[in-house]
């Protein structure tokens, strides 16, 4: 309980998030449930999450944030204010990836040997996809996180139980369960770092990037 903290920020979908993590039994936590709100919320959860554990920014240990995949603007604005906060006081960051995060939130609360998918909107076409096997309060994976095109998922999917925001209209009810939850609270993305992180801990982050996997072009249009 006396280690320094870490503080965990989440932004790879609807969900914009700040916690200041010492253990599961201490920990401080700020969710905002608000699509396009990251640019004008997250610092106002972070300062929310430090001022209500009565520390400074010098106090933490490190910062975790969430890396992605997941929306390309929300991962942009959460790692530039990790950048940012980490700079300034001289910290290491850590990049969770977003789906492992969200596997092990989950695995709180599947039972061991529980198979699930989650699987996020890339576009109108794609889909974010992996599959995970619960192991006793933590996961393996079965599939590979990966891009999949619409009609490769509705095979993927079908007699399983799916996290996600791909909405219903890809899924067969009656083979399947679909849970509205596509990206994990900051609580376990500071919890997948204490857990894994070591190995991910960085001080030169300079050209640290989220995880898009996928290339993002940006059409220009031309002027005749």
């Amino acid at each position: 309980m006396d280690k320094k903290p870490i503080l965990a920020i989440e932004t790879s979908g609807s969900l914009c998030g700040s916690c200041i993590y010492y253990s599961e039994k201490k920990s401080f936590e700020v969710n905002i449930q608000l699509k396009n709100s990251h640019a004008e919320k997250l610092f106002e959860a972070i300062d929310f999450t430090i001022k209500s554990a009565n520390i400074k920014v010098n106090d933490l240990s490190a910062i975790a944030i969430s890396s992605g995949p997941g929306s390309f603007t929300g991962l942009r604005i959460g790692m530039s204010a990790a950048k940012g906060i980490a700079f300034g006081a001289n910290l290491p960051i850590i990049p969770i990836p977003t789906f492992e995060a969200l596997a092990l939130q989950l695995s709180y609360s599947l039972s061991k040997g529980t198979e699930f998918i989650i699987a996020n909107k890339v576009n109108i076409e794609e889909i974010y996809y992996a599959k995970f096997q619960i192991i006793a309060n933590n996961y393996i994976f079965v599939d590979d996180l990966t891009i999949l095109k619409h009609d490769e998922f509705k095979e993927k999917a079908k007699n399983n139980i799916i996290f996600g925001n791909i909405g219903m209209s890809l899924i067969d009810t009656a083979l399947s369960e679909y849970f509205e939850i596509s990206s994990p609270n900051p609580q376990f993305v500071a919890k997948w770092a204490e857990l894994f992180g070591d190995k991910l801990l960085t001080s030169d982050y300079d050209y640290l990037e989220p995880n898009y996997l996928k290339k993002f072009l940006v059409k220009v249009k031309k002027n005749d």
